[in-house]
């Protein structure tokens, strides 16, 4: 029998022809020789460690020999560590030219502008996970929609993204929510502006757009897209960025799953929105909209047994 000899493959006549695809025609999408970037596991471990710095005890850690302020004060200090590392990356990758001292001061700028912020978010999302048990007759207790309904999950990281966006910081509020969004199933870009007491039923499918506004008190349901109509473009043909595109949706509004909601559009205070509807334009106030019921027809299947 004919032995065989494994070789050990060369791959190098391969590489030149896929070095060629790293030019910068169609847009630079090279990392090489750039400085390091955040991680996305380091920004999961962070967004993780949030979640437990707002509800100490959600991961189940034996901290029964500390009082309430000395876990806080360990808590927010490991959050902190892990969110400098990554605003460190960030900025030093957003300006390459930016010396690391500089790069650190703005990181710990950041960091103390957040933490100023740390009890009324915390507000919001009790607020959130209030309206989440008060939403849903399935939900047993507080303490059960705050361990496992994906919304506080969501939200929790959202609303951090969210001032990490308006201040700027390049990269994070977008790896925040992207790995939320690996999470839950929900697809919250850091842009969106939500309002208090508001809560996603089941989520998994939901997406809200860059500059969607959501107002107090809104319950949506899984499936719901307040998305974009179009893209506007400047004359050259590039799209034009940062434009409100997405809809507002006021005070008390309710939304079900797998309505679709497009463009700079205003849903009305008290609006009741229906399954599956495609929505392109205003809603008054006080308003129900559904689509007409589909007519079902029923079938014997006896017959087939004869």
């Amino acid at each position: 029998m004919k032995q065989c000899t494994d070789q050990q493959f060369d791959a190098s006549e391969y590489v030149p022809a896929f070095l060629g695809t790293f030019d910068r025609v169609a847009g630079n999408a090279n990392f090489h020789g750039l400085k390091p970037l955040p991680q996305m596991l380091s920004i999961g471990d962070f967004s993780n460690e949030l979640l437990e710095l707002m509800f100490p005890g959600r991961c189940g850690r034996d901290q029964a020999n500390l009082s309430l302020k000395e876990i806080l004060t360990v808590q927010m200090n490991k959050v902190c560590s892990l969110l400098k590392g990554q605003l460190f990356l960030a900025y030093r990758y957003d300006a390459p030219s930016l010396e690391e001292c500089a790069a650190i001061q703005k990181a710990d700028t950041t960091i103390r502008t957040l933490c100023s912020l740390l009890p009324q978010l915390r507000v919001s999302l009790k607020m959130d996970a209030r309206a989440a048990f008060e939403g849903d007759p399935a939900a047993k207790n507080l303490r059960e929609v705050i361990l496992s309904y994906p919304c506080i999950k969501t939200l929790t990281i959202h609303r951090f993204a969210h001032e990490l966006f308006k201040m700027e910081v390049p990269l994070l509020p977008r790896m925040m929510n992207e790995f939320a969004h690996k999470e839950t199933g929900i697809d919250i870009h850091p842009g969106a502006q939500i309002g208090n007491s508001f809560f996603i039923d089941h989520g998994t499918g939901t997406v809200i757009g860059e500059t969607s506004v959501i107002g107090n008190n809104v319950k949506l349901y899984q499936g719901v897209t307040l998305g974009a109509l179009s893209f506007p473009k400047d004359a050259c043909g590039a799209l034009i960025r940062g434009t409100k595109r997405h809809p507002t949706i006021e005070d008390n509004v309710t939304i079900y799953s797998n309505a679709t909601i497009l463009g700079d559009i205003t849903i009305g205070k008290n609006a009741v929105i229906g399954s599956n509807v495609w929505i392109k334009e205003s809603v008054p106030a006080d308003t129900m909209v559904v689509i007409q019921e589909p007519e079902i027809t029923f079938r014997d299947l006896k017959m087939r047994r004869n």
